[in-house]
This record gives structure tokens, sequence and C-alpha cells, in this order.
């Protein structure tokens, strides 16, 4: 069994000008990993694709050992995808969501249900659980996407920016949420303007330019690389995305 939970071989993808250029990156089992770079470096692109959203150009993706291109079913029983403006179907209940969700994994009703109920729980929304999506909060659609995204038990949950636009409560609950997580053998992927958000939750940083891995470590390492002990992540970034 491998140690990495994801490998990212030369990746590339290419719209109207390179966005993923080459990449490389590797993301180990049981740790959180936050992506960070400027608006256009890559990040999101990389992750749809890691995600199977979107076909690279070239390059190679493995995910917990499985090839994600030559068996992408497979690959993505594995991961959950959270964009950071999630699609809900605002006339369900969250409970009507987790059953619709679940129902597309093929997970028998009985488990599924109490997994539902376990994730409103935790994410505080048992007591909205049959008001529809549509009178909900960005925060409470945001929660109800979280909980769709683990209702499969995913080994590998990928988030774009999923603190955006919730309150300090709301945001509590989904960090809280992924360092339970982690703690319990999962792996995170987030991608994250904030930066003391990334400083205080992952394990290592990655921070990605004009599509390429330009720096990588743990808080400490990237310290160390740029010979200043006391330098925040906010100055660190600022220096090595070129900003």
């Amino acid at each position: 069994m491998t140690d990495a939970a994801l490998t990212v071989s030369k990746l590339r993808k290419s719209f109207s000008r390179v966005a993923v250029d080459d990449l490389d990156l590797v993301v180990r089992a049981g740790e959180l990993y936050a992506l960070l770079g400027p608006n256009g470096a890559g990040k999101t692109t990389t992750l749809r694709m890691v995600a199977g959203l979107l076909s690279p150009d070239s390059g190679g993706i493995d995910i917990f050992g499985i090839d994600a291109l030559s068996d992408p079913i497979a690959a993505k029983r594995r991961v959950a995808w959270l964009p950071d403006d999630p699609l809900l179907y605002d006339k369900l209940s969250p409970l009507e969501y987790l059953e619709f969700v679940a129902g597309l994994w093929g997970i028998d009703p009985g488990p599924a249900a109490v997994k539902a109920e376990e994730l409103l729980r935790w994410l505080d929304l048992w007591n909205q659980r049959d008001a529809r999506c549509e009178t909900f909060s960005r925060g409470m659609k945001q929660k109800t996407a979280l909980a769709g995204a683990l209702i499969h038990d995913p080994a590998l949950l990928i988030l774009d920016e999923p603190l955006t636009g919730l309150d300090a409560g709301a945001a509590r609950q989904v960090k809280d949420l992924l360092v339970a997580r982690v703690s319990a053998g999962g792996t995170v992927i987030l991608t994250t303007h904030i930066l003391e958000v990334a400083e205080r939750l992952a394990d290592r940083i990655g921070i990605i330019r004009a599509g390429r891995l330009v720096a990588e470590g743990t808080l400490e390492e990237l310290r160390s690389r740029r010979g200043d002990t006391g330098a925040s992540l906010e100055e660190m970034f600022i220096a090595l995305a070129g900003e």
C-alpha cells in the first residue's frame, strides 16, 4: 500500500495559456495539505484534474495507487471534491440531498441514513434537516455541501476555498471537522486565500506560481528556506509567489 494519497507527475493543462506547467506534487496519506498561490496560479485547475472533472493535456495522476486516468471510476470513489460555490438542489432538504447523493454512490439506505444524521449533527444542521436548502444562508449551504462530499466516506477530500463567505462560527465548525477528519486518518487538500488557516491547520504547505510548485514543506521548513525563523506565512507567500 502506498504512503502517498496523491501523486501528480508532469501534469500539464493549457487553455489560452499554460495553466498547469509539468507539475509534480505528492500529498502524503493522512495529512492536511494546503495548496496556495495567487489568482491564476493553477490551483483550481490542478485540483479539478485530480477530481476527474477536467482532462489533463499530459501527465499522470495516481490516487492511493490507482491510475486516475486509466481507471477514473475507481479513483473517483476514493475522492470527494467541494468547489468554492457548490451546487445544491434548493428544493431539497439536507436529509433529502444526502439521501440523493448517497444513492448516486450506491450506498444502502440504512447506513446512509446513519451517516447523514452523524454529519448533520456534527455540522449543527440537524434541527434544519427538513428545511429546504433555498432558505439557507451561504454558510449553511456550504456545510450541507460538505456533508454531501463526506457521505461516501472518501479517503481524499479536496476543498477549493471552503471558508469563503462563512461567518466565524461556521468557519470554525468546518475547520474543526477537517482537523478531526485528518486525525481519524483521512487526507485533506485545500486551497485558501486566508493564510492564517493554512498556517494553523496544514501539516505541509505547497506554493504554486504560474502552474509550477515553487516551494513546499512544513511552516518551519519554509521559514528555514527563507532564512527567517520568525517569518509569517504571509511574508513568505508574498516573497515566494512573487506578488
